[in-house]
Order: structure tokens, then C-alpha cells, then sequence
């Protein structure tokens, strides 16, 4: 008899700034999966909110490089309470009733998708799904909260104040908080640098605020460092719970750009050097992986995330943790774990197993009294 595959729904898109690389992320992740051991059906959420089954099967919307959300696919909600079950509406009167999923794997960034809200969906349908719950992603997700809790641990952080549209501060004031008179901008709940720019007067920080506040209510101003390398560390928890990081991958951006920002990462194609491994002396890498060990487990991340570092010297400071990290072509996440030894094929039975175990467990705490 032949052992039935494990059902997984791929949720792709959302309605955040980085709708576009999640379609790509998607893609890659649907291509990695063993189609003798998964049948995968991929779901698009819409920039409206909407979810639509993009197509089902292994191979679906994967020859473009990034899957698409079909205009008049039918629209799909997960039942509350419902292991995994789903609604589909087939036109404007015709419901179907699909098999159960066995795990969700949200390949969701930014506000919308990473910062718990479609985590806290999936728990009230009482499915597996990959990744951080609703606190460990919420917490990641909004830096001035994940760095609050990063200082209190005694993480080495760079000085940083944040800031509401409600109660706004002056460049003077931001130059004396954080000690520098070059600053860095961004979103307090974004990723993949939407929205991060560079002020070195009052006139540029007030523009450098205003393009912060479209993606945000609130921001961040962070001391720049200079001279300042980008590292990151990829970690991974398995089903036992066992925690390991990767190997260290460096981001030289080029000097046109100044920094890694969106333009470099995803539009220009010499945007960026990606360097696996970084050339890092191996006490200093060790100390990083330690290092993001401990902020995955201090920002109550479970299953994956990446770990950003910032090297001035030999210094390293925790700049973020990224609980649903990219997976497109260029992403560090994936590459990291490739340089280490584990084709993204095994990463991805990894998470999916670590998904399951996790949703098991859950499946034996008692929530009522006796």
C-alpha cells in the first residue's frame, strides 16, 4: 500500500511591501519540495486580503520564477477549528470542500503574514504550520519590541530610539539619543529594507521620517556605523527542538547603492556581493552563532529565522531576527544552509516535520480544567 503524501497548503503574497518577493520565495519552495512525499497546493492572498488557490500540484505557476495569483481564481477560507479543512467558493454560488491539509508553510513577509496575524489564523483552524507562533512572530517582527527585549537580555545592539507620528522628535534630539549625527531610518514592522533610508542633517531626517511613516505608524532611528559589514546567520530548530546556526554569509553592497537596500537586493543585479561564507576569523564567527542562538530563543522564535548582525571591527551587534526569511534564488537563508551541508530539499522536510511534531504536541496540553 502506498503511504499517502503530506498535504501542504503554500501561502504566497499578502498585503505588505513585499508582496512581490514572497511570490518569488513561494516559487522556490514549491520547487524544493519532494513531490513523492508532498502534494502541494499553493494559495495566493491577494494585496486586498483575499485567498486564492493558485494551483495545485508540485509543479503549478513555478515556470515564470514566481507564482501568480490568478485574478478570478476561486477564493478559499481555512475553517475555524477545522485540522486543516478548507472552503473553496467556486464561482458565486458553488462550494467545495477540500481534504484536510496536513501543514501550512506561510511564505509571508512583512506586516500581514510575519508578524503573527496569519500565525493566529492558523491556530484557531487547529492546522500545523511552519515557523514562529503568534508571540515569537509578533515579537521579531516590530523592532523597537524585539530590541527592547534583545537589551534586557544583554544582546549587543546599537543604540536606537524609536519614534511615533503621534509624539515626533527633532533631529537634534535623535542626534543626542542615539550619539551620532548619522542616522539610520526605517520601519519599525517591515523588512527586506522597504522604507530604510540614510539623514545626515535636520532637512534629510525630515525626509528620511516621511518615507518611513508611509510603511509604518512607527519608526526607528538607529546610530550609523561606519566603517560597518552586514553578516547574517541562519537557524534552524528541528523536531527533538535541537537549535544549530549555519554558516555566516557577508552582504558587501556596492558603493552606489551605500547600503543593502531594496534596490540592491532585488532590482539590481550588481546591487550586491553575497559572500558564503563570510570571511570572518573563527572566533569571531563562533561568538555570532552563539549569538543568534540566543536571540532566536530570547525572541521566542521556533522552527527558522535569520539572524542579521552588524561587524564594526570586532564588534557584533544583533541588528534583526527575520522569522520568515526569503527564499528566492539570492536568498541567504537557503544558501547559508547549502554552504553548510543541507540541500534545501532536507530543509525543507525539516521544517515541515519540526511543523507537525510542534502541532502534536500542542494537540496534548489540556485547556480546561478538571
Amino acid at each position: 500500500m502506498t503511504e499517502r503524501k503530506t498535504r501542504i497548503a503554500i501561502l504566497f503574497g499578502g498585503r505588505s511591501a513585499e508582496h512581490d518577493v514572497s511570490r518569488a520565495s513561494a516559487a522556490n519552495v514549491l520547487r524544493s519540495l519532494d513531490p513523492d512525499r508532498y502534494d502541494a497546493t499553493a494559495i495566493g492572498i491577494t494585496r486586498e486580503g483575499r485567498w486564492i488557490v493558485a494551483g495545485a500540484g508540485n509543479g503549478a505557476g513555478t515556470g515564470s520564477g514566481a507564482l501568480a495569483i490568478p485574478n478570478d481564481g476561486p477564493q478559499l477560507a481555512l475553517l475555524p477549528g477545522g485540522q486543516g479543512r478548507a472552503l473553496v467558493l467556486d464561482g458565486h454560488t458553488t462550494v467545495r470542500d477540500l481534504p484536510a491539509f496536513d501543514v501550512v508553510f506561510p511564505v509571508l513577509h512583512g506586516p500581514n503574514g510575519e508578524d503573527g496575524t496569519v500565525q493566529g489564523a492558523l491556530e484557531l483552524s487547529d492546522v500545523a504550520y511552519v515557523g514562529s507562533r503568534v508571540m515569537g512572530s509578533a515579537a521579531a517582527m516590530d523592532k523597537d519590541v524585539a530590541k527592547r527585549l534583545m537589551r534586557d537580555a544583554g544582546l549587543p545592539i546599537v543604540p536606537y530610539v524609536a519614534m511615533s507620528a503621534m509624539a515626533p522628535i527633532a533631529y537634534d534630539d535623535a542626534v543626542a539619543a542615539v550619539g551620532s549625527p548619522e542616522l539610520f531610518v526605517k520601519p519599525a514592522n517591515m523588512g527586506s529594507s522597504v522604507g530604510v533610508s540614510k539623514a545626515r542633517t535636520a532637512g534629510e531626517f525630515d525626509t528620511c521620517c516621511k518615507l518611513a511613516f508611509r510603511f509604518d505608524s512607527k519608526i526607528l532611528i538607529e546610530r550609523s556605523l561606519a566603517p560597518i559589514r552586514e553578516v547574517e546567520c541562519s537557524v534552524l530548530e528541528d523536531a527533538t527542538g535541537l537549535i544549530r546556526a549555519s554558516q555566516l554569509g557577508e552582504i558587501v553592497p556596492s558603493d552606489k547603492h551605500g547600503f543593502y537596500s531594496y534596490d540592491a537586493k532585488y532590482l539590481d543585479a550588481d546591487g550586491a556581493l553575497l559572500r558564503v561564507p563570510a570571511d570572518v576569523p573563527p572566533a569571531l564567527a563562533d561568538r555570532i552563532r552563539e549569538l543568534a542562538i540566543k536571540t532566536f530563543r530570547v525572541l521566542g522564535c521556533e522552527g527558522m529565522a535569520r539572524i542579521d548582525f552588524f561587524l564594526h571591527g570586532e564588534q557584533a551587534f544583533v541588528n534583526e531576527a527575520n522569522t520568515l526569511p526569503g527564499f528566492t534564488d539570492i536568498s541567504m537563508y537557503p544558501r547559508l544552509w547549502e554552504a553548510t551541508g543541507l540541500p534545501q530539499s532536507e530543509l525543507m522536510d525539516i521544517l515541515i516535520g519540526h511543523a507537525l511534531e510542534r502541532h502534536k504536541r500542542s494537540r496534548t496540553l489540556v485547556f480546561e480544567r478538571e
